[in-house]
């Protein structure tokens, strides 16, 4: 637990900066790739760039989280954003493509750790009443940042060089690793009698690396019905099943499975799952719409989100309010109701839609979005006891990555699907295959929102008696 020397205004700045890196890193890498291409050459391994950094960041969640829980949250958490530096730094010296996806994958296994255990610390530092405000505040910056990213992303790439995309990450980091070691300060425990289940981390990470490559190359770089596909698919599901097997004789767990009998948990990860399929898969697609079927230039529709994501952040930053006042019931299921009727609008658009309307829809879809993830993220934290937050945390991440991921691997295959098999690519078919993607991505979130009625009544702050 943090110490009674724990500076809080220390610890906040550092965590705000990291969580700034993690989400610029998400965004300001696309911008630089084409100019990264021209130069190292390998452009048939451009994806690889992104896919193994999300291999890496997701698959090492659980992980983190669980050592976060035996041996501090401080140690791991600097040690993660260490090994992000460390990546960053190899990326912007890299000289030919292999290096740099090598690289990434360096940049990823640290990334794994700054979500989750920030989000931990966050629980820990602050009182119930005011982890919702501090966890908005999170959620918002995340956002203001992924807006930021392609537009620095452009700038260091057009008046300097492409390696600063990431080597501008070095002194923002290291401030960060100042503040996190001077501000926070945790009791020493004893963790002698406690062990790593190394069978269970390393079953969970096959599982993770199979099943996310499975989705990542299905329908893309094999059809789904491919041996490579399904012998990736079927070699995750095995190693999930064994992961459930070691966890349930582990002597200390990884991921604890008796966590799940809490309806708190498990309806959490799942409204978390969808969610994230629903965002990713839809949301990913409508700046193509925008620029093919409305017509608007290419640097326009790079940009086309930023309604979205500003509204976004302002029932993020609302968040706070919001869970000290409703239960996490309430807020998510109006969250969701209004994220699912701004899907459905998408839904509606066709070749006659306007800018004006397309930016309304954004901005509904982008104010139900909001407050989901931050209340999600308390929800999994405050339902369980201090030494089991890291791995509440961590696999809230991980529900979510990995759902996110599905959602754009199906959706994605439904676009390719249906547009393959059209004599011509109009915009009339682009328009209708586009619609239905919002219109499945609107039924993932409906998803969620069934599974969000069975959370129960549990809250953040519980209302006072008079």
């Amino acid at each position: 637990m943090p110490g009674k020397s724990t500076k809080t205004g220390f610890v906040t700045t550092g965590l705000l900066m990291g969580l700034i890196l993690s989400s610029l890193d998400q965004t300001i890498v696309s911008t630089a790739m084409p100019t990264i291409v021209k130069e190292l050459g390998g452009g048939s391994l451009y994806s690889w760039v992104f896919a193994v950094y999300m291999l890496a960041s997701t698959a090492t969640m659980p992980i983190y989280g669980k050592l976060a829980d035996l041996y501090g949250r401080r140690s791991v958490y600097l040690c993660g954003l260490s090994l992000f530096l460390a990546g960053s730094f190899l990326c912007g010296i890299a000289a030919t493509m292999v290096e740099l996806i090598a690289f990434r994958g360096i940049q990823g296994l640290g990334a794994g750790a700054l979500m989750p255990i920030a989000f931990t610390i966050v629980a820990d530092v602050f009182p119930p009443e005011r982890r919702g405000r501090f966890m908005g505040l999170f959620s918002t910056v995340f956002a203001i940042s992924s807006i930021l990213g392609p537009m620095i992303g452009g700038i260091l790439t057009d008046y300097g060089q492409w390696s600063w995309i990431f080597l501008i990450n070095l002194p923002i980091g290291m401030v960060a690793v100042i503040m996190i070691a001077i501000g926070l300060r945790e009791n020493k425990r004893n963790d002698a009698k406690r062990s790593i289940d190394w069978l269970g981390a390393v079953t969970l990470t096959g599982a993770s690396v199979f099943l996310l490559l499975g989705l990542v190359m299905g329908g893309t770089s094999y059809a789904w019905s491919s041996a490579p596909i399904i012998g990736l698919l079927a070699a995750g599901i095995i190693l999930a099943g064994v992961f459930i097997f070691v966890e349930t004789v582990a002597k200390d767990p990884i991921l604890p499975l008796h966590l799940f009998r809490r309806r708190t948990i498990t309806c959490s990860h799942l409204t978390g799952f969808f969610m994230s399929a629903a965002m990713f898969g839809a949301i990913t697609y409508i700046p193509l719409y925008v620029q093919e079927v409305i017509g608007v230039s290419a640097s326009i529709a790079g940009y086309i989100l930023t309604p979205l994501m500003l509204s976004t952040a302002v029932t993020s930053t609302m968040s706070g309010r919001f869970m000290n006042r409703f239960t996490y019931r309430a807020i998510l299921t109006g969250s969701l109701l209004l994220m699912i009727t701004g899907l459905i609008l998408l839904a509606q658009m066709s070749i006659d839609t306007t800018k004006t309307q397309v930016i309304a829809y954004m901005v509904i879809t982008g104010l139900g979005m909001g407050a989901v993830y931050p209340t999600l993220g308390m929800a999994a934290v405050n339902s369980v006891e201090w030494h089991h937050r890291g791995v509440a945390t961590s696999s809230s991440q991980f529900f979510r990555s990995i759902g996110g991921t599905i959602g754009v691997s199906v959706l994605g295959s439904l676009l390719i699907h249906q547009l393959e098999t059209g004599i011509t690519v109009d915009k009339a078919l682009l328009s209708h295959t586009l619609t239905q993607i919002f219109l499945l991505g609107a039924v993932f979130a409906g998803i969620g929102w069934i599974i969000s009625l069975f959370i129960g009544n549990a809250r953040l702050v519980q209302p006072s008696k008079s």
